[in-house]
This record gives C-alpha cells, sequence and structure tokens, in this order.
C-alpha cells in the first residue's frame, strides 16, 4: 500500500512536529501515521480500471512495533476501496508466501520477498511504471 496505493509522506506531514522529529528515521512507527494518507495520484481510478479485469488483493506490510498501523490500514480501504477489497488484504513480512508463479505484484520495492516475483512484479515508480497511469496502460492490453 505505502508509496503504491498511498501518499506515505502525505500523512508523516500531517502529524505534529514534535511527533516527527521523536521519530525520525523510523516514521511508520508514528502512532495513526497510516489513517492520515492521501491515495497516490491516479491509484483510485487505475484499481478500479483494473479490478474489472483481475480479480485484485491488497498485499502489505505493516510495521510491527506499530499496532495501530495494521488497524488504520483496514480503515484506509475501507474508505477508499470497500467495495473493491472488502476482506480481500493480506498483511504479511513474508509476501513471497503468496508468489503463486501466475500473480502479479505491483510493489515500490523489492523487499519483503517482492523480489521472487521477478518478471512478474511491476515496481511502480521505476522508470517502466513511474505511475498509475503507465501501470493501467500495460495491465489494460
Amino acid at each position: 500500500m505505502d508509496g503504491t496505493l498511498v501518499d506515505f509522506l502525505s500523512g508523516v506531514s500531517r502529524v505534529d512536529s514534535s511527533i516527527v522529529a521523536e521519530y525520525e528515521g523510523h516514521y511508520d512507527d508514528i502512532p495513526g501515521v497510516f489513517s492520515k494518507m492521501d491515495p497516490m495520484p491516479g491509484a483510485i481510478d487505475a484499481v478500479r480500471a483494473l479490478a474489472g479485469k483481475y480479480d485484485c488483493w491488497i498485499l502489505t506490510t505493516a510495521p510491527w512495533k506499530n499496532p495501530s498501523a495494521w488497524g488504520d490500514k483496514i480503515t484506509w480501504v475501507t474508505k477508499h476501496f470497500d467495495d473493491i477489497f472488502h476482506k480481500k488484504v493480506i498483511m504479511t513480512h513474508a509476501k513471497d508466501l503468496l508468489n503463486d508463479g501466475s500473480s502479479l505484484l505491483i510493489d515500490d520495492r523489492t523487499a519483503h520477498g517482492a523480489d521472487s516475483f521477478g518478471e512478474r512484479l511491476i515496481l511502480f515508480r521505476s522508470e517502466s511504471f513511474p505511475d498509475w497511469e503507465a501501470v493501467k496502460k500495460y495491465l489494460s492490453k
């Protein structure tokens, strides 16, 4: 989700500066930060278009030491995509466990097993997929 569906820094910018300073270098541990994030530009329209063609799920990692992040992520999904992702969210630190050999993964990093998807990893914000319009165009072929 973070950096792909949601603009992580938009949430950080809404947190009091003293709290941001306290969590310098690990902003994802700020309680409540995930509830304050905006969607990435183009994400909502692209996902809605792709959901008509693909069986879409959210595969995300939540910071282990920030229990509010788990609930905040579900709240965010419910607010923006409940009609598409209702009960279709998987939170894991081992994305490779869900690599069935045929699924695609859209992610902004290769961490947490995302790299195991090989050519089926759509690396968001890369040269080939800089934004949701490029992802949508590629997957709409």
